[in-house]
């Protein structure tokens, strides 16, 4: 198989307590069919790894992985690359909410892959659904041809990459794999606006002042998202005038 053909979708479980605390890494292939056509591949697997110290109550609460079955695995940087860059190559990785797992799959080990997001691939492809969880997506879509079994049980790194990995297909089916590593890239497009007074929205209901102070909110998921209708106004220059008098202010 050539990296071509191969798109990786991983998942990992960790351990709660510090920045390579991987205890267990997932993955499952999703490949392009001679039709054309991208279907989810036989090829998955999973391996824990020792986190260098204990796991917490409350990550362990979430995975049930215990200090004692990763006592004598190997270490992340010891396996890392092996999965994340697997022989024959791989086009890109995939991950849902990618921006966790890129925490700990580093260019050191990736070799530069190029990333997709499911979540945020599903922000835009599938705006109306209600929340866009893994879990969410796979009941409210229910993707064809998922076992539930091999699914489960959740919150183990090896299921949530498979459930991930039928997400991935339908996405690359419906959309170009260069259409979803650009919107991987980029914040998410929420397709609502998520808390506070205005929460459940859509952000075409929003007056211009409104938008204008989501325009300026930390989270660059939020922010992104009122800039983007402020564009589709025409009104995102406004908005970059007041940010930079604001500075020089």
């Amino acid at each position: 198989m050539t990296s071509k053909s191969r798109i990786r979708v991983i998942d990992l479980e960790t351990g709660g307590n510090g920045p390579n605390d991987v205890c267990e890494i997932g993955w499952q292939d999703v490949v392009l069919g001679h039709d054309e056509r991208w279907r989810v591949d036989d090829e998955r697997g999973s391996l824990l790894v020792n986190p260098g110290r204990p796991i917490s109550p409350d990550t362990m609460a979430i995975h049930h992985i215990l200090d004692a079955e990763v006592a004598t695995a190997p270490f992340w940087r010891e396996v890392a690359s092996t999965v994340l860059r697997p022989d024959g190559g791989a086009i890109a990785l995939a991950a849902h909410r990618a921006a966790f797992e890129q925490r700990y799959c580093t260019p050191r080990f990736t070799g530069g892959s190029a990333w997709i997001c499911t979540w945020k691939c599903a922000l835009r492809l599938w705006p109306q659904l209600p929340r866009f969880s893994n879990q969410m997506l796979r009941y409210h879509r229910m993707p064809e041809g998922l076992v539930h079994a091999i699914g489960l049980p959740a919150h183990r790194a090896m299921p949530d990459a498979y459930v991930t990995a039928h997400h991935l297909r339908d996405m690359l089916n419906e959309s170009t794999f260069e259409q979803l590593v650009k919107w991987s890239r980029e914040p998410g497009l929420l397709p609502r606006i998520p808390s506070g007074a205005e929460r459940g929205k859509n952000w075409d209901r929003l007056d211009i002042g409104t938008l204008q102070v989501f325009a300026r909110e930390r989270d660059a998921d939020v922010r992104f998202s009122a800039e983007t209708e402020l564009r589709r106004r025409g009104d995102a220059e406004e908005v970059a005038d007041k940010d930079e008098q604001g500075t020089l202010l």
